[in-house]
Order: structure tokens, then sequence, then C-alpha cells
């Protein structure tokens, strides 16, 4: 049996990892469908390898140029956002593997979720939006949902038994990014680069960003919260400088059970596309020997977007949306030399702040209070610089 996938985000970090697992699977694999963001020339590149028999292009600016680079190539073209959702529902996919950033993965994973499929899900952003929605709606299914983030795929490989009630807490590793043990007054000083590298991990720059903000861990909070239906109290982060543990799950008699490996995002996606099979990997394989491995607390002081995550999860309702959404725009000011590392979780928070949160959303109410929260978001950071903060 040859399993149809369908990617969406291909032309991203993970997308390209994706692919490039798909090619050591062999030909149990097949790519049916691809979709992309603006990087047409990537995309059309990966068309001519993988022939799916769909093509999508949220860009609609590069439509005419990106079809003329796949002419003669028989795959349909689908451009903006009903290329996208087309993709995640595309009739000949079993598993919809989404790897898009930030809030627009929302909208294909309710409408991937609605069609039947199975979603391998490395968007966390998605739940932390739109979770509370799912869960209303029945479609958080764990037997759905495979998370590709390491940490939640390492929570769903030690979660071995099938009773919530079992489950004391689990606990989420954070490497604690490039600033580790690094103190306010250092850190308002650190630049783009310094932000973006990464000590054990390969990954994008807003997430690599969100590392080193430790709002990354924030947001898988939020996401475990949602796809093992824990109580927020359940969820503890231990700052695990070597990333060989993935994280944790304890039980209520006291074992605690952990999924161990090299930092390597190709580990949790093979397993999200193979499961509930395990198959032969390139991924080098963990040594116990001479190895040393620690476990401390967060700095919640020098580094509170992970109290503004855990703020957010216990006000529910809209407050997450408004809190990715700040975060989102705040990244990008700081990436873009217009706010100090120390401003993004001010800005954040001044964000939430003014936000009168709407409980038990629906969709509508998500997409204003994201809107909201960036238009807010931007406003606040004009400000945040014209003080020189």
């Amino acid at each position: 049996m040859v399993k149809n996938i369908a990617l969406l985000g291909s032309t991203g970090s993970i997308g390209i990892q994706t692919l490039e697992v798909i090619d050591g699977l062999g030909d149990g694999y097949k790519i049916v469908a691809l979709a992309a963001g603006s990087n047409y020339k990537l995309l059309a590149s990966q068309v001519k390898k993988y022939s799916p028999e769909i093509a999508a292009l949220a860009d609609e600016s590069a439509t005419n140029t990106f079809q003329e680079m796949i002419k003669g190539i028989p795959c349909h073209f689908e451009q903006g956002r009903s290329g996208q959702l087309l993709a995640a529902c595309w009739p000949s996919a079993e598993l919809v593997v989404l790897a898009q950033v930030g809030f627009s993965g929302f909208e294909p994973l309710l409408a991937a979720l609605k069609s039947g499929k199975k979603v391998a899900l490395a968007n966390k952003e998605s739940l932390v939006i739109g979770g509370e929605i799912l869960q209303r709606s029945g479609l958080l299914d764990p037997d759905r949902i495979l998370p590709i983030d390491s940490e939640h795929s390492a929570i769903k490989q030690s979660w071995t038994s099938r009773k919530p009630e079992e489950i004391a807490r689990i606990y989420l590793t954070a490497s604690g990014g490039p600033f580790y043990g690094m103190k306010s007054t250092d850190l308002h000083k650190v630049t783009p680069d310094d932000a973006l590298k990464h000590p054990n991990w390969q990954m994008g720059p807003k997430i690599t960003i969100d590392s080193a903000t430790m709002m990354n861990k924030g947001l898988e909070v939020i996401e475990a919260k949602w796809l093992f239906n824990l109580d927020i109290n359940q969820i503890k982060v231990v700052i695990h400088r070597q990333s060989i543990v993935h994280s944790m799950v304890e039980y209520i008699d006291g074992s605690i059970l952990a999924q161990l490996g090299l930092p390597d995002m190709r580990a949790p996606i093979q397993f999200a596309l193979t499961y509930p099979e395990r198959k032969v990997s390139p991924v080098t394989a963990f040594s116990p020997y001479d190895t040393t491995l620690t476990f401390t607390e967060p700095d919640y002081v020098n580094f509170p977007c992970l109290n503004l995550a855990y703020r957010a999860a216990n006000a529910g309702g809209t407050m997450p949306a408004v809190l990715n959404g700040a975060n989102e725009v705040a990244v990008a000011l700081f990436l873009a030399g217009k706010l100090a590392f120390t401003s993004i979780p001010d800005l954040i928070e001044k964000v939430m702040d003014l936000h009168d949160n709407i409980k038990e959303p629906v969709f509508s109410d998500v997409i204003e209070a994201d809107c909201w929260a960036r238009a807010k978001a931007l406003d606040t950071g004009a400000m945040l610089r014209e003080r020189k903060y």
C-alpha cells in the first residue's frame, strides 16, 4: 500500500526535511499535493521532482511565472487561500502534513480535519489560536492528529497509557536557546544575528527567535493542553541544554517515561509519517555512553514570554490568538531591526493588557482578535521605539 501525502509549507524548513524523509522511505510514500507561500522557484522545482496531482501557491503575484516554470507537467494548479485549502482536502491524500508557519495554518488544519484526513502537525500556532474551537467541534482526535514538534512527538511516544487519569503531569524540555543564563541588561543588546544562532536545532527564523525568547516553549505548552487534553497546571517546562530528552510523562505512581534522541527534526517527522509503524531512519542514534544530562527550572524573570503564554492559556477564549498575533508582529519587528529583543515581551504584554477577551469564540472571533492584535502590536511597537525601550 502506498501512503499518499499532502504537504503544506513544502518550501520551509520542516517541509524540506519532510521531503528528505520521504525520499529515504522509498516507494511506499507518494506526494500528491504540494503547497507553499511565496517561494515559487523552490515549489516549481519540487513539482518537477515529485509530480504531485495539485500544487498551490499562496502568493498570487507569482502565479504567471510559476505556471510558466511548470508548463508541460500534468499538475493541477490553484492560487491564494483557496489553493491552500484545496490542497489540505485533496481527495487522494491520506495524510496531510501541515508545516506552515503562524496563524495561516489554522484554516487548512480545520479544513483537513473536517474532510476526515489524518494530520501530521508542525504548525503549533493552529492549536494555540484554535484548539478551543476544535475541541468544541469534536475534531481533536488524538488518533488523527500526529504531532511533529519533537516535544509533543516525545509525549505521544511516552504516553503508553490510554487513561488520562493515570497521568500526573508532563514535562516539555527546552534548550534555553542561545541566551541561556543571560540577564535582561545584556539581552537588551543582542541582535537578530545573535538570536538566530540556536545551539542545537536548525529551524526557520521565526521559530528560532521564539526559542530565544522562550515563547516557542510557551506556545508548545498551549499546544500540549489541546493535543493531550490536559489541565494547564499539569504541563511543566524544564530546561535541558543537551536537547537529548525531548520530553517526559510522569504517571501517578511516580514513574517517568521519556523519549531520547539526538536533536534532529527528521526523527519526529518520520515517526508521524510512518505511525503506527517504525522504519529504519538515517538519523544518527543517541549513545548513552559518556553523556551528561542536566535539568533546571526556566528563568521566568529574564524570559517573561513563557509566563505570558501561561497567562493566555489560563485566560482562554481569544487571548491565545492575541498572544500569537502580537508575538508574530514583535518577532518580525525584531528581525527587521525595529525592536529590541527585550521589548518583544513588553510589546506582547501591552497588547494582551488592552484586549477585551471573548470567551468560547467562534472562528470569526479568532480572526478578528488576530487582526486586532497585529494592528495594535504595530502601533505599540512604534511607541516602544519612540520611547527607546
